[in-house]
């Protein structure tokens, strides 16, 4: 249960110096998508960049989760956190596609089949953002992500970065980001057994039921079969779970809770439920409750979430499909794209980004690849490494240590550090 103070909450201003707005767009008939900004906390909101933060799932809230969990301005007691991005950057959270967070459609057939399908409804409503928000249009805006959100940025960027050019969006594009994203989700399943079994946490004999199952993944892929892969992909989850004692796929040192766990496989271990396995248990009450009743314009018919599950499922044939192309058609464009993930994280593990980066076809990549990284010390421990990274034209890797899946919530001042760089603010 959260220890919410509500009559704090009645009277509590969420960020001192600093203002906040939101609203719902209708992307399509039958499609409602909830928008939350955040004002960065400066004296000047324009002289620091705008970005938006796009959480994973499909079917994961960026109003809820990355909102109080990860980069807001309050934690889910309601109370100031340290690490927040909005002292570095306004933030707008989008609950997207239609049907996840507070956003929500009239009936099933109005949620979205594929990324290209949320890139078409997240081009209405940034069209509309920057049209209401005219003080944002000449702002650096940048496109942060996470998970599953990493492909949709992935597709949503290149959208914005055409209609940018043709003048039907008004907007300073100045790059995306990808955390621990599942571009290429292929790479991502092949390399959970020998990553777990480098780091201890499975013998041979779990060695060879993991690389069995996710060779049937691969299989289903090869032969374009793609809502198959998805199930067998569920499948594999419950075989390293049954052969880990239940590694925590968010942070292969962090114990998994059995009740969770249970929930987890209850749902077929779904990565938007497995990420709602915080969201529904720590936010639900916060977020249905005195959250609901501060905004003041949800419908009485929608629940916070209350769609998910309905989102995952109309994506599931999109769901293992790799984006890597698109990345390519990003880098050639110009546009600048940022790699990040966590150390610890296991769902998309660091090896398979690594294998999927070396797939690019950018002209840069040899380059790249033979460039040596530089060490970041830890914000939070003197003389201790927290990252490495490097970067070379408009391609940037990021490798985060002591995190996993959500980096911000695991290593806030290393991603806050990161964010600034990004964003060029050092």
């Amino acid at each position: 249960m959260l220890n919410i103070n509500i009559k704090k909450f009645g009277i509590y201003k969420y960020y001192s110096n600093g203002k906040e707005t939101w609203g719902y767009v209708d992307v399509r008939e039958g499609a409602h998508m909830f928008w939350w900004l955040y004002y960065a906390d400066s004296s000047s909101f324009k002289d620091l960049p705008l970005v938006m933060w796009l959480q994973g799932g499909p079917g994961g809230s960026s109003c809820g989760f990355g909102n109080f969990e990860e980069i807001g301005p309050l934690d889910t007691d309601l109370e100031p956190r340290k690490t927040s991005w909005v002292s570095s950057a306004s933030v707008l959270f989008v609950d997207n596609p239609v049907g996840t967070g507070y956003s929500y459609t009239d009936s099933e057939e109005a949620l979205t089949k594929d990324v290209a399908m949320v890139a078409a409804d997240m081009m209405v409503l940034l069209r509309e953002f920057f049209n209401k928000q005219t003080e944002f249009q000449s702002i650096p805006f940048y496109i942060f992500s996470e998970s599953y959100g990493g492909k949709m940025a992935a597709a949503i960027s290149l959208a914005l970065t055409k209609a940018v050019q043709k003048g039907s969006i008004k907007c300073n594009f100045a790059g995306v980001a990808l955390g621990d994203s599942w571009i290429s989700p292929l790479d991502s399943v092949l390399t959970w057994g020998p990553y777990l079994y480098s780091t201890s946490l499975l013998d041979d004999y779990g060695l060879m039921e993991v690389t069995r199952a996710a060779k049937a993944v691969q299989e289903a892929v090869e032969q374009g079969q793609y809502e198959k892969a998805t199930e067998q992909w569920s499948i594999t989850e419950n075989v390293v779970e049954q052969n880990t004692n239940g590694v925590n796929f968010y942070n292969i040192l962090t114990q998994q809770d059995d009740e969770l766990m249970k929930s987890s496989l209850n749902d077929n271990g779904y990565l938007c439920k497995t990420e709602q396995r915080t969201l529904y248990r720590s936010l639900s009450q916060l977020m249905n409750g005195p959250i609901r009743k501060k905004l003041g314009v949800i419908p009485k018919n929608v629940t916070w979430g209350g769609q998910a599950e309905e989102v995952f499922e109309s994506m599931s044939g999109d769901f293992m499909k790799p984006v890597v192309d698109i990345i390519d058609e990003l880098l050639a464009a110009g546009v600048n794209v940022t790699v990040y993930n966590g150390q610890l994280d296991l769902i998309v593990d660091t090896i398979g980004q690594e294998l999927w980066v070396k797939k690019l076809n950018w002209d840069g990549l040899k380059k790249f690849s033979q460039m040596k990284w530089t060490a970041l010390e830890d914000p939070e421990s003197a003389g201790q490494t927290g990252a490495f990274y490097k970067t070379y034209k408009n391609f940037a890797f990021y490798w985060i240590l002591k995190a996993g899946h959500m980096i911000p919530s695991d290593q806030g001042q290393m991603a806050l550090r990161m964010l600034k760089m990004v964003t060029l603010q050092e």
